[in-house]
């Protein structure tokens, strides 16, 4: 099973290239800092707005730079089946654990329409697969039943939830028979949802505090709630300030104050203004970050 703190990687640019140098760095920090596992080229990876040759090439750096010391689950996601299945192939070719796959914005299908698109990448790539459930950017999610569904296939191994439910888990594991990673997709849920059955969380925040969010995951895992709570109240303000303006201006702002990588982000998530920025740095301050 995947577990603890899986970081949602940065893609770092500079004037509009991948820097591959600058990811190369990021990779090399998450692993030193102890991070569980790493997602490129997913949501806070602006996997959107990456050429077909940049996101192969994350992804390929990525793997390189984990040399297999922690896995690697590549966002292969797409609401087209083809290149669903093209990213999924490409991620083993690669060398890549397991892939993420989200489905269902602008097409919104019904239930049924995402049970079948997810099978239908299931039967013909190779990896496990991680389901991203994310109703308030895809309108449409998985609904419990669907979702249970879904995990009868033998690679269909875990959920990225970021509905907002803590809830959901309770009633998906009664349904679920198998070894299956819950994750969560919101890291100021993440205890929370930990303590409904949860295995880790793919974490935003980590890719700026790495070792703090994986002692946090470390806590729950263990079952030490009293820890996970106390660090979890000091990391709520940056939880809060990085997720002040779209995702992932914040993430980067913070990450050019460690020096991974510049604040450049593409459009259309532009720069921050000032008093986030004020309030990002105030946060990593006080967690002795900076």
């Amino acid at each position: 099973m995947f577990r603890g703190s899986i970081t949602a990687l940065l893609t770092p640019f500079r004037d509009g290239q991948l820097d591959e140098a600058a990811l190369r760095k990021m990779v090399r920090f998450q692993v030193e800092q102890g991070s569980h596992g790493l997602v490129p080229v997913g949501t806070t990876g602006e996997s959107p707005t990456l050429s077909e040759a940049e996101h192969k090439r994350v992804v390929e750096i990525t793997v390189e730079e984990c040399g297999g010391r922690i896995p690697v689950i590549a966002g292969a996601g797409s609401n087209n089946p083809v290149e669903a299945i093209k990213y999924s192939r490409y991620a083993e070719q690669a060398g890549a654990d397991a892939t993420l796959h989200v489905a269902g914005y602008y097409n919104r299908p019904n239930q049924e329409g995402l049970y079948q698109h997810f099978r239908h990448v299931h039967d013909n790539s190779g990896l496990p697969i991680i389901l991203y459930n994310i109703p308030p950017r895809t309108i449409v999610g998985l609904e419990v039943e669907t979702l249970a569904r879904l995990a009868e296939l033998p690679r269909v191994v875990g959920v990225k939830d970021a509905t907002g439910d803590v809830t959901r888990i309770l009633l998906e594991r009664r349904l679920i028979n198998k070894a299956f990673s819950y994750l969560s997709g919101d890291d100021i849920a993440a205890v929370a949802y930990s303590v409904g059955g949860g295995a880790g969380c793919i974490s935003v925040t980590s890719n700026i505090a790495p070792a703090l969010v994986a002692q946090l995951h470390q806590y729950c895992l263990q079952g030490d709630y009293a820890s996970a709570r106390e660090l979890q109240d000091r990391l709520v303000p940056l939880h809060r300030a990085l997720f002040l303006e779209p995702n992932p201006a914040g993430a980067k702002y913070a990450a050019s104050l460690l020096g991974l990588c510049s604040e450049e982000c593409r459009l259309p998530v532009i720069a921050l203004k000032d008093s986030s920025k004020a309030a990002i740095r105030q946060a990593m301050v006080e967690l002795q970050l900076i």
